[in-house]
């Protein structure tokens, strides 16, 4: 009889293929349990993962693969009374080999669902060399920012200094002084996000945080928006003139004046992220148009123009400042994603 000839192999019943599927994933440990916590059925990748062979281990209590930190304050048992009373417990940490090496293991706990059966089966992965990464990531980042945090510091020290020994007017030294600080608060609100961006919201409660002193004074409105590293520091820089120009001549200037601040996300027709951003006063002292531009102005405009085209309209209405800015919001990385989106439009 030829090949072709030759009739298709038998089905598979459902539990060789169960046990295959369990045989043949080296890298899960696979395991059942009674209700107390007794190991049951070992896979060929529990032993492989944790050292423990089947005879040893089936029999075993899988609190055994806890640390012991975790056992004394009672980890394991807690992880069974969530599957007693949700169905499942899922589970990330360090657990122990046999030959007491520590390993980390992402992983569920689950009741079997059979009328005929009361058991648990728990399932996991090895992930020791991404958790190690993951730190190895962390320990650098922090070691980064400990020592970005200290430049700001010398930094701010030596102009201080320096511009006191010249006779510089105090006045100048100040906003210099505050521009630094307002670098510094740019920096640790991406500290807090592991310098992966910074949520708009938070730098604007960051900037406007002490002039609220409990009172109806400001007004702020928005979506959530997620900004790239260097948009936080350039949005940071913008918030600080315009609170420092409010606080000084403009509508925090004076009792009866407040400040609305408000903010818009929207895709355009290649699916680039775009934000519109309005500051606006009420209520201060009369505005005029200034004579000429102050360093501030110019401050806010290079800022915004130096991180891809940005755009800020002053707007010197006799009832209160008034700042509008637009910009786009997509990182490098999403530029081919986009090129591909505009050729198909333009096509």
């Amino acid at each position: 009889m030829s090949p072709d000839e030759q009739s298709p192999p038998d089905p598979l019943s459902d539990a060789r293929v169960a046990q295959l599927v369990i045989e043949n994933a080296l890298d899960y440990a696979i395991f059942t349990l009674d209700l107390t916590g007794r190991i049951t059925s070992w896979s060929p990748g529990a032993e492989r993962i944790t050292g423990y062979g089947a005879a040893e281990a089936i029999g075993m209590d899988f609190a055994v693969l806890f640390t012991t930190s975790d056992r004394s304050a009672g980890r394991h048992r807690a992880e069974l009374e969530r599957v007693w009373r949700d169905g499942r417990a899922e589970d990330s940490r360090w657990h122990l080999r046999k030959n007491g090496e520590r390993f980390w293991a992402n992983g569920v706990t689950m009741a079997i669902q059979a009328p005929d059966m009361a058991a648990l089966i728990k399932v996991f992965r090895d992930e020791t060399r991404h958790r190690l990464a993951e730190e190895q990531r962390v320990l650098l980042l922090n070691e980064l920012n400990h020592r970005i945090n200290n430049t700001l510091v010398t930094v701010q020290s030596l102009v201080e200094q320096t511009l006191r020994a010249t006779d510089v007017d105090g006045a100048v030294r100040e906003d210099l002084t505050a521009r630094l600080m307002a670098l510094s608060q740019a920096h640790r609100s991406l500290v807090e996000q592991n310098w992966a961006g910074a949520q708009l919201a938070a730098i604007v409660e960051r900037a406007l945080e002490p002039y609220e002193a409990g009172e109806a004074r400001l007004e702020v409105d928005g979506p959530p928006v997620w900004v790239s590293p260097q948009q936080a520091v350039s949005l940071t820089l913008v918030l600080h003139e315009l609170v420092t120009n409010a606080v000084k001549y403009g509508a925090l200037s004076t009792p009866e004046g407040r400040v609305c601040v408000s903010w818009n996300l929207y895709h355009d027709e290649d699916g680039q992220r775009h934000m519109t951003f309005l500051w606006e006063e009420r209520g201060g002292p009369p505005v005029e148009t200034p004579s000429r531009r102050g360093f501030g102005s110019r401050l806010i405009e290079r800022s915004l123009a130096a991180d891809g085209g940005g755009q800020a309209r002053m707007e010197f209405d006799p009832e209160g400042l008034r700042c509008t800015i637009a910009m786009a919001l997509s990182s490098p990385a999403e530029a081919p994603v986009l090129d591909v989106a505009r050729a198909r439009r333009e096509s």
